[in-house]
């Protein structure tokens, strides 16, 4: 029999609830989840590779002694995800959702064809729909909260991650409008747009056309203290959002920036982004995508100074997020 229905909660606690965390395997998914089990949630962790979610689930039970579940997810096939809210509600009930599985292409556009496009929309488009198409039913029955990742690539077209942005941009859309249909239900549904963030997810990104400058760029600028975030302190003020059912959260002062700078003046800051573009790599040939462990480093005494210098704070979050190991090519 399914659980009873629970009341509405006023309160921003969360102890007791039930959590499900889409690519909750590694990167910020991990630590969100560490997040909602640190405050009394029963977790339930979904990815794609059934190693890296077990290895993800033993370390949280050790860290925080709360109930971890796992499930092998693909969000890109609705049939999976409609088995997981449905055996999820059957088990715990279901109170939070949290749709943050996604993958990180960098490259020029001229190394890249169509088909990187709909990897990231299939992936984050399409899998943050299946997750709340298919968790509404139940969020509605517990008046619960729905959380969709969005990203700062999302509120502007950033150079060498266009797949990215077009499928973040998608994911802030979707969850406006949710936010706006579901409210009378008494559904809670939050977009997150974080900035850069240091969760180790460099080493699983995909890169192209010249991967080892792509790379150094991407792993230096993510881990710089004065552009980046610590991801832990991400993720608590993303559970805070959630708990407390705002509408949107974005996160690091350079993300709302440029948020400003794009709403003000929109033109200009296209221009901006034009002149950026002018400073990354060129495009050095067509081939398959490169994750990050195998990108190789750049080329050039001072370009690898210059990386490890930027990348130390993310290398070091490698293994706090259970990036080490080579896992299916999704990054969160």
């Amino acid at each position: 029999m399914a659980p009873t229905t629970r009341d509405p909660r006023a309160s921003h606690r969360l102890t007791g609830l039930s959590a499900v965390v889409t690519g909750g395997s590694r990167g910020l998914g991990l630590l969100l989840a560490r997040q909602l089990a640190g405050r009394g949630c029963t977790v339930t962790l979904t990815a794609r590779d059934a190693d890296e979610l077990e290895r993800a689930a033993v370390r949280l039970r050790e860290e925080t002694g709360a109930t971890i579940h796992v499930a092998v997810c693909d969000v890109r096939e609705r049939s999976t995800v409609r088995e997981l809210m449905r055996a999820t509600h059957a088990r715990d009930g279901l109170d939070i959702v949290i749709a943050n599985a996604g993958v990180i292409q960098v490259a020029p556009v001229e190394a890249i064809a169509a088909e990187e496009f709909e990897a990231a929309m299939g992936t984050m488009f399409e899998g943050t729909l299946h997750t709340a198409l298919e968790a509404l039913p139940y969020l509605r029955e517990s008046h619960g909260r729905l959380a969709l990742i969005g990203s700062v690539g999302g509120l502007l077209g950033v150079p060498h991650l266009l797949p990215y942005s077009c499928a973040k941009a998608a994911v802030g859309a979707l969850a406006e409008g949710l936010h706006a249909e579901t409210a009378a239900a008494g559904v809670s549904v939050t977009v997150v747009h974080p900035g850069l963030m240091r969760t180790g997810s460099h080493r699983q990104a995909e890169f192209g056309g010249d991967t080892a400058a792509e790379f150094g760029w991407f792993s230096a600028l993510s881990g710089t203290p004065l552009l980046s975030m610590d991801a832990d302190r991400a993720a608590r003020k993303i559970v805070d959002s959630v708990a407390r059912r705002r509408a949107r959260l974005v996160l690091t002062p350079a993300a709302k920036a440029a948020q400003l700078a794009h709403g003000v003046a929109p033109g200009l800051t296209t221009r901006l982004t034009g002149l950026t573009a002018r400073l990354l790599p060129s495009a050095d040939g067509q081939g398959p995508l490169r994750q990050g462990h195998e990108a190789g480093l750049p080329r050039g005494p001072m370009a690898r100074r210059l990386r490890a210098w930027g990348s130390a704070l993310n290398d070091r979050a490698v293994h706090h997020a259970n990036q080490r190991r080579p896992g299916p090519r999704t990054s969160s």
